[in-house]
């Protein structure tokens, strides 16, 4: 695995972060979503200082996650990892009863 350095920017702010080529798309995909996150708090409150702005973004973020968190853990959301390994089980023991039918 090769890392290379990205060129991204949070809040107009330059960052240079290292990844993989594997995981480019999803790092970029955080950072807008981190940028986003802070805009929002920037231009929705009264909170100065770069610091602060992404204190507050991180709580809403955690807040966020710890909420998708717990509807899974409660049955409401299923993670697409988990329903695909479901659907493969479910097409294996259908395989197994269409070969013993067919066996018949």
């Amino acid at each position: 695995m090769t890392t290379k350095q990205i060129e991204v920017s949070i809040l107009g702010q330059p960052y240079r972060l290292a990844c993989s080529a594997e995981t480019e798309d999803a790092l970029r995909e955080a950072v807008a979503r981190v940028d986003a996150e802070m805009g929002k708090v920037r231009t929705a409150s009264n909170v100065r200082g770069t610091d602060r702005i992404a204190v507050m973004a991180a709580l809403s973020l955690a807040s966020e996650l710890l909420k998708l968190q717990n509807s899974v853990r409660h049955g409401e959301a299923f993670p697409a990892e988990e329903i695909r390994h479901t659907v493969h089980q479910m097409n294996e023991q259908l395989g197994a009863v269409i070969a013993q039918y067919e066996a018949q």
